[in-house]
C-alpha cells in the first residue's frame, strides 16, 4: 500500500518519547517550552507557543487577534476547513477569494478587489495558506493589510522549512512572522513534523504571545504583575502591605481553551525536528523526480512547480480524468487523495450563501487536482511505480 502521505517514526523518536513517559511531567512540563524555542529557533521567530492541534492554533490565533460578531476575514478556497472555520468560531463572517491557477494559493490580486469593493474598515484580516508547502509572498499581503489596516495569519500547515524571497532578496522562512501577525503549523501524522496530534503559534510579538499562553490554559494566569484581586483576597486574611501572592493563587480572567500540548509529544517533536532539514530535502529529490516525470505529458494539464522555497507537504497534478485515475490507482494500492474540496461550496458555507461559480478558478482546479504519493521514506522503487501507472492509465 502506498499512502498519500506517512509519518516516519524512528527507533530515535520511540526512545525519546519512553524518556519522557518515564520522567516527572507528562504535560505541563519543561519539554514543551524546550520543543517551543527548538521550533521557533527552526523558523526563526521569537516565540512559539505549542498548542493540541494546528485547528486549536488557528483558534487561539483569532481570538487573540480579538475576531468578534461579524468580523470579515478573507481567505482561500482550497485549504482544510478549519483556515476558515476558526473565524466562524468567533462568530466572525468568511469571505472567499479566488486563487491563482497557476501556483493554487491565494490570489493579492483577487483579495484587494475584495477590499475594494468595500468601505475601508469593513475587513479586519487575512488568513493566506502555504497550500502544498508553497509559500505565499506574505511581503506582497502585508504591503495591502497595511494599506486596509488587517492583521494576517499565515497557515503554514504545509511549509515548516519553506520560504519565500522578498523584494531586498532576503529568504523569509513560513511562520518566521516577519511580515505575519501570527502563522501557525500542525503536527498531524502526514505532516514534516508529527507528534500524532498537536501544533504550534509563532509571532514575533510578545503582547500576542503572553495572550496565546493565557488563552492556551482556560484564561488562567499565574503572572503576580497582573493579578486584579488583592493579596488580602487571595491569602484570605489580612496581610502586611508588601506580603506576597500564596504559591497557590491563580486567575482566571479571560475565557480560555483547555489547548495544552504534552511532554510526551513535545519530546516527539524536538526528535522529529532534529531531521526536519533531511525529510525536506528528500521531498524535494521526490518532486523534482514527480516534474522531469511528467514535464511534456499530453494528459497533465497542470503540476505542482519545482521552484527553491517550496516545502512539498503535497505534490499535486490536474488531469482530465481525475476519477478515473483515482479508482485505477487505488486499484493498484496507490491511495492518492483529493486536496481540497472548496470550501465555501462544503454545504455548511453554501447554507450562508455561498454558490458555485462564485470562485471559478478554485473550482476548475478542483474538478482536475489529485495529489500523488509524498513523504521521506516514499522509495525509489514505489515512485516508479506510481509514475508508471499514472502513465499506463493514460497511454490504455
Amino acid at each position: 500500500m502506498i499512502p498519500y502521505g506517512k509519518q516516519n517514526i524512528t527507533e530515535e523518536d520511540i526512545q525519546a518519547v519512553a524518556k519522557a513517559l518515564t520522567g516527572d511531567f507528562l504535560t505541563q512540563g519543561p519539554t514543551i517550552l524546550a520543543f517551543e524555542k527548538a521550533f521557533a529557533d527552526y523558523i526563526g521567530c521569537k516565540y512559539a507557543v505549542a498548542v493540541s492541534n494546528g485547528t486549536a492554533a488557528l483558534h487561539l490565533s483569532a481570538l487573540a487577534l480579538e475576531v468578534g460578531h461579524g468580523d470579515k476575514v478573507i481567505t482561500t478556497p482550497i485549504t482544510f476547513a478549519a483556515s476558515a472555520n476558526c473565524i466562524r468560531y468567533c462568530g466572525g463572517e468568511v469571505v472567499f477569494a479566488d486563487i491563482e491557477p497557476d501556483t493554487y494559493l491565494l490570489d493579492v490580486n483577487k483579495v484587494k478587489q475584495v477590499l475594494q469593493s468595500a468601505p475601508k474598515g469593513t475587513y479586519k484580516g487575512i488568513i493566506p495558506v502555504d497550500f502544498a508547502g508553497r509559500a505565499v509572498n506574505l511581503e506582497a499581503f502585508r504591503e495591502l493589510a497595511d494599506e486596509y489596516g488587517l492583521w494576517i495569519i499565515e497557515d503554514a500547515c504545509h511549509a515548516p522549512g519553506g520560504s519565500f524571497t522578498d523584494s531586498k532578496g532576503q529568504k523569509q522562512h513560513c511562520g518566521n512572522s516577519n511580515y505575519a501577525d501570527l502563522a501557525i503549523f500542525s503536527f498531524h501524522p502526514v505532516k514534516h513534523i508529527a507528534t500524532g496530534e498537536g501544533g504550534m503559534i509563532t509571532t514575533n510579538d510578545e503582547k500576542l504571545y503572553k495572550k496565546l499562553l493565557e488563552l492556551r490554559t482556560h484564561g488562567i494566569t499565574r503572572d503576580t504583575t497582573i493579578f486584579e484581586n488583592s493579596v488580602e483576597f487571595a491569602v484570605g486574611q489580612p496581610v502586611n502591605e508588601n506580603d506576597p501572592y500564596p504559591g497557590w493563587y491563580m486567575e482566571m480572567q479571560t475565557l480560555g481553551y483547555n489547548y495544552r500540548f504534552t511532554d510526551f509529544q513535545a519530546a516527539l517533536g524536538i526528535s522529529q525536528l532534529s531531521r526536519a532539514d533531511q525529510g525536506l530535502d528528500r521531498r524535494r529529490a521526490i518532486a523534482k523526480r514527480y516534474q522531469q516525470s511528467f514535464s511534456g505529458k499530453p494528459y497533465i494539464k497542470g503540476q505542482s512547480d519545482v521552484i527553491e522555497g517550496h516545502a512539498y507537504h503535497l505534490y499535486v497534478i490536474e488531469i482530465e480524468d481525475r476519477v478515473g485515475l483515482y479508482n485505477y490507482l487505488r486499484e493498484h494500492k496507490i491511495f492518492a487523495q483529493i486536496h481540497y474540496i472548496p470550501c465555501h461550496l462544503m454545504p455548511y458555507y453554501r447554507a450562508l450563501g455561498w454558490k458555485e461559480n462564485d470562485m471559478p478558478l478554485a473550482e476548475n482546479y478542483y474538478k482536475h487536482c489529485i495529489s500523488l504519493p509524498m513523504y521521506p521514506t516514499l522509495t525509489d522503487e514505489e515512485q516508479s511505480f506510481v509514475i508508471d501507472k499514472i502513465a499506463t492509465y493514460f497511454t490504455k
